[in-house]
């Protein structure tokens, strides 16, 4: 068996936050959650969660996860470290397994270099390997020592090396491959005479050694996967390099990013070939993009499914749908549950909220139609209000095909318009507009003559 250790128990006191740090979200997604799902895509058949501070939050958050979480005691009377982490999960450890050591705070290990750990780990026979990279920025990293014939000696942390081993280029990722049984039996033998009177997970490697067990180090082809998160600076790098990772992926599957570096696309995301994003889009959430479609700047759409050919200029949905070349925007608003046809026109500042539209309908400009049923090739004039809400409860309007609904009229819920119905502009509808009827309610027009000169106002 493959299994998977992730240690997630810190608590992250740089970050100044009131929340864990590993369910802080990057690109829509928490920091905890890239390790869990790359572990996952590496195969290991076990992910077993260590949390301490904020544990119940975890794991309330991932209460659907196919995770095995253990908790590690805090306090004064309990020792900490790395070590005395995974000791927390030694009753999960079986005698045959592979056990990867994880972090929830390294959010940019992909699948690919774990599989790669595992299998260099199986094919040289060693009983413990540990993932190391070369960094030009030392600090805070275990080097790693070898010997005179390049085997690794030691690790030792940064806090505790001497001089010359500051000066080692090669650190330690902390992340480790190891031999289940051989793990177990090291972890009875680490102490905590160090610096920190901490247990270090480090030690063993040199517990295995010492043992007379090969022990190896695996050298990762990309350094920045071993980044961890422990500040908001360090989470904005993170985060930087993962939306790059999502803008390539869709680039490279045919989709048009005209500023990837000012391209806001959460992991997840859907977009079909051939559309073509503008700068300062933000796409969040579960959202699908189909074909050929334009999505241009000031665009946010969240959890939402756009389908092809459709065009959306500086506007903003959420939650909602919206068929094949329908226009959008700029400056509408769609809220949730919002249902468009297709070749729909949405205009500038036009608000629907949990309506549906049939195709070919229109609502060119300042209207809010919100808690309606809309038929096909309806025309929704400029100023139009759907009153739906009497200040305890709200109630839906129907409007069937073919209907006019004139500018600056009001729809006062609820209510019913059938099809070819028709109402006049500056209109105040309370009553059912029957089939084909044209319904006007304003008051007749009177001009006064010569009233500005009765009143004194023309000099």
């Amino acid at each position: 068996m493959e299994m998977a250790i992730i240690l997630a128990a810190g608590e992250g006191s740089r970050m100044r936050s009131k929340k864990s740090k590993v369910l802080h979200k990057l690109c829509g997604k928490t920091i905890l959650s890239y390790v869990v799902d790359e572990s996952k895509a590496a195969n290991l058949e076990k992910n077993i969660v260590v949390v301490g501070h904020s544990g119940e939050e975890v794991r309330e958050h991932f209460k659907d996860e196919p995770i095995i979480f253990k908790s590690q005691p805090i306090g004064e009377d309990f020792p900490y470290g790395t070590g005395y982490a995974v000791m927390q999960a030694l009753d999960e450890i079986e005698d045959n397994s592979t056990v990867v050591i994880l972090y929830g705070d390294t959010p940019l290990i992909q699948s690919t270099t774990i599989e790669s750990l595992i299998s260099y780990h199986k094919k040289n026979k060693f009983k413990g390997t540990v993932l190391t990279a070369k960094l030009s920025d030392l600090e805070g990293y275990g080097r790693i020592v070898r010997d005179e014939g390049g085997h690794i000696s030691k690790i030792v942390e940064d806090r505790d090396a001497s001089p010359s081993e500051k000066l080692i280029d090669e650190v330690n990722s902390g992340i480790y491959c190891f031999d289940g049984r051989l793990l177990k039996d090291a972890l009875s033998k680490i102490t905590a005479d160090n610096a920190q009177n901490e247990y270090y997970i480090t030690d063993v490697i040199e517990i295995l050694k010492r043992d007379g067990h090969k022990v190896g180090a695996y050298l990762i082809e990309d350094s920045v996967e071993i980044n961890g998160i422990n500040s908001r600076v360090q989470m904005a790098f993170c985060e930087e390099v993962l939306r790059s990772r999502i803008n390539e992926y869709h680039m490279e599957n045919g989709v048009t990013l005209i500023h990837p570096s000012n391209t806001y696309i959460e992991a997840g995301v859907k977009i079909g070939r051939d559309t073509i994003i503008h700068p300062g889009v933000s796409l969040e959430g579960e959202t699908e993009i189909g074909e050929d479609c334009i999505i241009r700047s000031g665009t946010r759409i969240e959890s939402s499914k756009i389908m092809n050919s459709v065009n959306i200029d500086s506007s903003l949905i959420e939650k909602s749908f919206v068929d094949d070349g329908t226009k959008i925007g700029p400056n509408a608003h769609l809220r949730p549950n919002s249902h468009l046809g297709s070749n729909i026109n949405i205009g500038n500042f036009v608000e629907i909220k949990n309506a549906t539209l049939g195709d070919n309908s229109k609502a060119g400009h300042l209207s809010y139609v919100g808690d309606a049923d809309i038929g096909s090739n309806v025309n929704i004039g400029c100023g139009v209000v759907f009153v739906n809400y009497n200040g305890r409860e709200k109630f839906r309007t129907r409007v069937g095909d073919n209907a006019f609904i004139g500018s600056n009229s009001s729809l006062v819920a609820p209510l019913n318009v059938e099809d070819w119905g028709y109402i006049a502009a500056g209109s105040t509808i309370t009553k059912e507009v029957k089939e084909g009827e044209l319904s006007i309610a304003r008051t007749e027009q009177i001009n006064k003559e010569g009233w500005v000169e009765k009143k004194g106002y023309k000099k």
